[in-house]
């Protein structure tokens, strides 16, 4: 599992050490820091204490402890902070989950800039190679991304398991390399207190203030420890991160301190000049296989976060492919995967360099960094009874670290951390827009389907008696309180009603998975004039089949888990028939939302997936029934 985690979770953090030296002391930066001794050593001090206080402290020993079922996320956070906050004010819940929506949107942001400068920047080894390589840069970091996104449908569980040990190679070998540094100049371990960090703050603020924005470089990927926690664990990520990853990612950010005090001159690529002559060509290569690997890791986090996304309901049903059989969280959405494509090859055209890129990528980190802690100390004083006073000390000093760190971002605004941000707001109009007009259309579908226990009445005392044809029919509804449009329209139309009938319902409660055996719910839906769940066996049942958030609904295979003394027989399911309600969304008059977001609305529908195949419904036992709702 260690080894696993090694692969997936830290490739991003791990290639950090690529470009953020470089990014700090760039000469082009808008706000530079100059290469001064007292400088360096402040630099390399902050960038240790950042390390250790939003990765160790904030993730590993604080966050990581707040699991939804041994899930990590934003969207975990954002369930828990829904069930925790039952007794507070439905305002300051509606506040922090539509913070938490904000983090998960800056999270895509997130996910299209990283494989851009990740790769850049290990393809940029090609100028320490050879100068004259310099105009191929672009074209290679285009070709990678555009062969790693076109080898996503075919998931990486064939590869999966050489992400560990490639890794392994690589905090092993950048970790020497780091080791070489050190030791052409022992006193770069100054830095290892945290007063270098506080002279550099308190006596160059001017300077210090800035660099901030390219500190967070070294942090990038702090989320994915969190977000990939459901998939090895606490314990894997913890011994991973504190065993390997943290010392060897020390060691070369010291080491290439230690370089920049005694060359200056190395500033352009500090990480490959650290590397021993003749080894250059070598450690790209390896850069750019971890990179590719960190790329990945970020590629799946957005596929998990857009169908949880889905799942909570701000955004369509999406089509999902799971890519491997033995890892559920290796899946494939094409939606996504096609979105992303065109967003990182647009970034690496127009930044044309890890340095520009650099400007833009702390934002969305920050951003999700600083709303993650929010909603941790929320979760922590309802869930654990942390007391008010700690919650506010402790939680006051990290959010005061997170917002220097997002206020320095914010003053590279007009140098391209404007991104991100207009990236997150654009994707967060999207969600909440899901969500609004998705209530907007089940109210109007409450209107058009009306309640089941009427319905069920309607049919069952129908004079004269409606006939009832051979076979089982499943008609797909969302609950069992409206009647499935399908299901009226069959009878209202054909005027027949099968020999058996299940209005079967899928549940997603906030639960990354639900077990088997709780799975299927079966009510008989008899005689209404006993109640809605009388005795009168007529045939129609009403089954629920609960999905975690994590899961994608399988229809026939909850169906196959219904017990058949519950429903009157067994169930053939090669020859059942099952009916969906195939909505068309259309503007209306009514004041529901304003025309732009019914337009962003009616648009973001498109991306659903086809019903059937979403529920894996065979398609030769599907019939649609179409109906029109105005928004």
């Amino acid at each position: 599992m260690i080894v696993g985690a090694l692969g997936v979770v830290f490739g991003d953090i791990g290639t950090s050490p690529i470009y953020t030296l470089q990014t700090l002391f760039n000469p082009g930066d808008p706000h530079p820091v100059p290469i001064t001794r007292p400088n360096v050593y402040g630099v390399v001090s902050l960038i240790f204490w950042s390390v250790m206080l939003i990765v160790t402290l904030t993730y590993v020993t604080l966050v990581m402890r707040a699991d939804n079922e041994g899930e990590g996320g934003v969207m975990a956070l954002i369930t828990l902070v829904r069930r925790l906050g039952r007794r507070s004010s439905p305002r300051t819940i509606g506040a922090l989950s539509a913070l938490g929506i904000l983090g998960a949107a800056l999270f895509f942001g997130d996910s299209m800039i990283t494989p851009a400068i990740s790769v850049l920047s290990a393809v940029e080894g090609l100028k320490v190679v050879d100068p004259s390589l310099s105009e191929l840069v672009v074209p290679i970091t285009a070709v990678i991304i555009g062969g790693l996104f076109a080898v996503q449908r075919h998931g990486t569980a064939m590869v999966g398991r050489f992400f560990g040990p490639v890794m392994i190679v690589w905090f092993v070998v950048i970790g020497a390399c780091g080791v070489r540094g050190i030791l052409s100049h022992p006193q770069i371990l100054r830095a290892l207190s945290p007063t270098c960090a506080l002279e550099f703050i308190f006596s160059h603020f001017h300077i210090a203030f800035f660099a901030l924005a390219a500190v967070v470089l070294a942090v990038t990927g702090a989320e994915a420890l969190y977000a990939d926690m459901g998939h090895f664990g606490r314990k894997a990520i913890t011994w991973g991160w504190l065993g390997l990853v943290l010392p060897a990612l020390v060691l070369n950010y010291f080491g290439q301190g230690a370089l920049l005090l005694r060359d200056q001159s190395v500033v352009n690529a500090p990480f490959f000049l650290l590397v021993p002559n003749g080894w250059e060509l070598p450690m790209m290569v390896l850069a750019t296989a971890a990179t590719v690997i960190a790329s990945q890791a970020v590629i799946t986090g957005a596929y998990s976060v857009a169908s949880q996304a889905a799942h909570l309901g701000y955004l369509p049903r999406l089509r999902v492919e799971h890519t491997s059989a033995s890892s559920i969280g290796q899946i494939y959405v094409p939606w996504i995967n096609g979105m992303l494509l065109v967003a990182v090859l647009i970034l690496v055209f127009a930044f044309r360099s890890s340095t520009a890129l650099g400007y833009a990528y702390g934002m969305a980190v920050t951003g999700t960094i600083t709303i993650t802690t929010l909603l941790f100390f929320y979760v922590a004083h309802k869930r654990w009874r942390w007391p008010l006073w700690l919650v506010i000390s402790g939680g006051g000093a990290l959010l005061v670290v997170d917002l220097m760190f997002l206020a320095a971002n914010l003053t590279k605004l007009v140098h391209g951390a404007w991104l991100p941000l207009l990236i997150g707001l654009l994707t967060f109009t999207v969600l909440i827009t899901w969500q609004r007009g998705s209530d907007v259309v089940v109210r109007a579908r409450d209107r058009a389907e009306g309640p089941l226990p009427a319905f069920i009445t309607e049919i069952t005392h129908h004079t004269p008696p409606l006939p009832r044809t051979p076979g089982t029919a499943v008609f797909l509804n969302r609950d069992s309180a409206t009647a499935p449009l399908s299901m009226r329209a069959n009878v209202n139309h054909n005027h027949v009603l099968h020999e058996r009938v299940i209005i079967l319902s899928i549940v997603v409660p906030p639960l990354p998975r639900v077990p088997d055996e709780e799975r299927i719910t079966v009510k008989d839906l008899g005689d209404h004039r006993d109640g809605i769940f009388g005795d009168h066996h007529d045939g129609i049942h009403h089954v629920a089949a609960k999905f975690g958030y994590m899961e994608r609904p399988d229809v026939p295979a909850a169906l196959r888990m219904v017990d058949p003394e519950q429903i009157g027989g067994e169930l053939d399911i090669e020859n059942v028939s099952f009916f969906l309600s195939k909505i068309e969304l259309c503007p209306g008059d009514q004041p529901t939302m304003a025309p732009w977001r019914k337009r962003i609305f009616i648009a973001t529908s498109f991306m659903a997936a086809d019903s059937a195949g979403y529920f894996r419904l065979p398609l030769d036992q599907t019939v649609l029934i179409g109906a029109r709702i105005q928004v």
